[in-house]
């Protein structure tokens, strides 16, 4: 066996993907080796409870509440912790401690990303996160390296794998929205509470590191415009297909040219997505990435998005990356985020609405309807008209619905978001539109 250089590394959290990356670090330590250049030795795992079960048979010795004396003398401290506290501090001490960091955690990089990649800029460190964005797909590298030379002009992504086997179910199978996310729970995609992944906050955190590598800028979480899923329905879902689209929980990420400069946007919202685009056809609790590039073209990572094995798939490629680095010596690279590109606002972005709406079904209200779109500075692309009885005999259409009431499914060009969605309030406030039944924007056409 080769005599190679011994790195120190520190495990901190012994969750489904900490465990996973211990056990395979163990198992897989030669062959790692061989790859790293360098015996990758686990120092310890800093944990809340030693004696707490675990999925993975570990020495216990290895286990310990003292983080801090194992970041001490680390070369390689890996955070799994999640959350802010204490995973900001800890890792801020290995930074400053000299050691090279790994993480996963999405949601203190979108929070504090800047401060943490600052403090690694001054002492030379490295911070590694593959993991924070898609789970095991590999979209971290691509961005920050291989198109670093390129101008990406947009990104959209399915980056939550519970909204997607949410939202997959009740498309293929027709499922109920509240029988889905409790089967996502019991198989373990959702957490016991689940608002982080259904109110959009995890894809969210996603979209601000996703677009501050991609347009070189640093992207606040505030500045990310969410929208959750919980208000899609069956009836919404069936609209949907009928119109030739499926409904995917989205980040999008776009570089906006204005008369001022390139703007960036970037926002998180259910939106109807063509079924012949790449994305319609991500299944289950899977994660794609769809990025367009000026030069490189259209570019779609695919993969699992969750799930302990694949998660641990990533932060062993970034550990791996970090020894190597380690053993060659030599200052870390910073992240670019120099561009200091400015945010749009959301009211200013271009979408694409479809409307559907309850409307009295009488003479007139089309054209009623297409002046407030009018006056709004929408225009229509596309009107579908149904009643609740089509046979065309008066006596069955109010015995089918005696409000006489019509459903009306419009969709429009695009237009600034702001005035679309005062339209809506316009049209939710007129005399001749009985309910505002959905309103869902268009993305990938």
């Amino acid at each position: 066996m080769t005599d190679y250089r011994r790195l120190r590394v520190a495990l901190l959290g012994a969750g489904v993907v900490g465990s996973q990356v211990a056990a395979l670090l163990r198992q897989h330590a030669d062959e790692l080796a061989d790859r790293a250049g360098a015996h990758l030795e686990i120092v310890g795992i800093a944990v809340r409870d030693v004696d707490a079960p675990r999925a993975v048979d570990l020495p216990r010795e290895l286990f310990t509440t003292d983080a801090e004396s194992l970041i001490v003398g680390a070369d390689i401290v890996i955070e799994l912790m999640g959350g802010i506290e204490p995973a900001r501090t800890y890792l801020l001490q290995a930074i400053n401690s000299g050691a090279d960091v790994v993480t996963a955690n999405k949601a203190l990089l979108a929070t504090h990303g800047p401060e943490i990649f600052e403090a690694a800029d001054q002492v030379g460190a490295q911070v590694y996160y593959e993991a924070a964005a898609a789970g095991a797909i590999p979209i971290i590298r691509p961005l920050r390296d291989s198109l670093a030379g390129d101008r990406v002009q947009r990104i959209m992504g399915i980056v939550n794998g519970t909204t997607n086997y949410i939202l997959d179910r009740m498309d293929t199978e027709g499922a109920d929205f509240a029988d889905v996310l409790r089967q996502a729970q019991e198989l373990g995609y959702a957490e016991a509470d689940p608002t982080a992944d259904i109110e959009g906050y995890d894809a969210a955190q996603k979209a601000a590191i996703l677009a501050s590598l991609a347009f070189h800028t640093s992207v606040p979480l505030d500045a990310v415009h969410r929208e959750g899923i919980t208000q899609i329905d069956a009836s919404m879902i069936e609209s949907a297909r009928k119109a030739g689209y499926v409904i995917k929980l989205l980040a999008v990420c776009e570089r906006v040219a204005e008369e001022t400069g390139d703007e960036i946007s970037v926002r998180v919202y259910p939106a109807l997505v063509p079924r012949e685009h790449p994305l319609a056809s991500v299944h289950g609790a899977n994660n794609a990435v769809f990025v367009q590039a000026e030069a490189a073209g259209n570019l779609m990572f695919y993969g699992a998005g969750a799930g302990g094995v694949q998660t641990a798939s990533a932060v062993l490629g970034d550990v791996v990356s970090a020894a190597r680095r380690h053993i060659a010596g030599g200052v870390g690279v910073g992240e670019s985020t120099r561009a200091n590109l400015p945010l749009l606002p959301f009211g200013k972005v271009n979408t694409q609405y479809q409307v559907t709406l309850e409307v009295a079904d009488r003479q007139g209200v089309l054209a009623t309807i297409a002046t407030i779109l009018s006056e709004g500075d929408v225009s229509i692309a596309t009107v579908e008209q149904t009643v609740a009885d089509e046979s065309g005999d008066p006596l069955a259409r109010v015995a089918a619905d005696p409000r006489g009431i019509a459903k009306l499914v419009i969709g429009t060009h695009k237009a600034q978001e702001q005035n679309l969605s005062e339209t809506v309030e316009r049209l939710a406030a007129s005399d001749v539109v009985d309910r505002v039944v959905s309103v869902l924007r268009v993305e990938g056409d």
